[in-house]
């Protein structure tokens, strides 16, 4: 199973690039048989769409069976992502998970899956780089010692 994490679909409804590279890189773990299914994750973002909607529409676009992607769209941050996955555990039958995210987004993420028991957390991250990375790098480093403190 991977759980793409969502980030901004533009105000016409369009992918972000950032977007689309996540998706790229689960869409490519789905068809190297990596995972079976795919859970996208995203809120409602300010620009008027559900994040998760989109990137299934992208994925089944890219011709991934609509049945083999599940929508979580109260995924508003990454913990409600974590904690929405972690409730569909056992109605999807999985044991392992592979986290798709920006590289600097990824630590946090697993740490977070691990504290709530989940052990078998991997990752995969596109390669794509953007100058506000280095802002989220810096942001991504408070809060990993906050999520792993509370």
């Amino acid at each position: 199973m991977a759980v793409v994490l969502g980030t901004t679909v533009n105000t016409d409804g369009t992918l972000s690039e950032r977007l689309e590279k996540r998706l790229e890189c689960g869409l490519k773990l789905y068809q190297d048989k990596r995972v079976k299914k795919i859970i996208v994750s995203g809120g409602f973002g300010k620009e008027g769409f559900f994040e998760g909607d989109k990137m299934k529409e992208y994925l089944v676009g890219k011709g991934v069976p609509d049945s083999l992607v599940i929508v979580d769209n109260k995924g508003n941050n990454t913990t409600a992502t974590v904690a929405n996955v972690i409730r569909m555990k056992d109605s999807l039958h999985y044991d392992d998970l592979i986290v798709v995210s920006q590289y600097f987004h990824l630590t946090r993420t697993k740490m977070l899956f691990k504290k709530e028991g989940l052990e078998n957390v991997s990752s995969a991250s596109p390669r794509y780089f953007e100058y506000r990375d280095f802002y989220s790098l810096f942001r991504e480093f408070f809060a990993y010692y906050y999520d792993r403190l509370f």
